[in-house]
């Protein structure tokens, strides 16, 4: 399938940007696209739909890398976190894993889809760049990032769940396939991002 990119982009600045799109916006999802055309051409398209979906939601639809917290900076992300661990704001983290290990890396999410904790970086270094499991910060590099999403969501490397899990034939879960990222946070959200993206990939050349 050839996606119509002129209509991709219309229908995409009108219904998910506000009418507006950046250069930034417009290059990363090119980037997106362009790797969905050269390696997944007759894969399922509501598999990029909800990756879209994902990449929107996790960066704050800036369709860039980010680090968690959206800080510009791995210190300020982890003194943000630190602040948010004191206080209590964090139940379901039982080890600050942004904290600095022994070689002064930190493990706090970056990417499109947020990976963290060194473990998922070093599976996800054997799948994508080797360069990771040593080098965490590779992830906020776009091409990058975009082959971690691919390959995580996938093959369902972040939580076991993968895209053929929930769109696949007649099977269609728009909803319960947030489980593939971050159980159920968020899903209504990201899935009605799923279906505008899938409403601007449908239309073909």
């Amino acid at each position: 399938m050839t996606i119509n990119r002129k209509f991709f982009f219309d229908h995409a600045r009108l219904g998910l940007f506000d009418g507006k799109m950046s250069s930034s916006q417009v290059s990363g999802i090119t980037v997106i696209l362009d790797k969905w055309g050269q390696e997944m051409p007759t894969a399922d398209d509501r598999w990029l739909a909800y990756m879209f979906a994902t990449a929107h939601h996790e960066t704050g639809r800036t369709m860039q890398p980010v680090r968690e917290t959206f800080a510009s900076t791995d210190a300020q992300a982890i003194k943000i976190l630190d602040k948010a661990f004191a206080a209590g704001k964090l139940p379901w983290v039982s080890s600050p894993y942004w904290r600095p290990d022994a070689q002064g890396i930190s493990w706090l999410g970056r990417g499109l889809v947020q990976l963290t904790h060194k473990a998922n970086y070093v599976k996800m270094a054997a799948l994508t760049d080797p360069n990771l499991a040593t080098n965490p910060s590779l992830a906020m590099n776009m091409a990058t990032a975009a082959d971690i999403m691919f390959q995580g969501m996938i093959r369902g490397s972040f939580t076991g769940k993968k895209l053929s899990d929930f769109f696949s034939g007649a099977k269609e879960q728009w909803r319960e396939a947030r489980k593939i990222i971050n159980g159920l946070e968020k899903a209504d959200l990201v899935a009605s991002y799923g279906k505008q993206y899938y409403a601007c990939i449908s239309y073909t050349v």
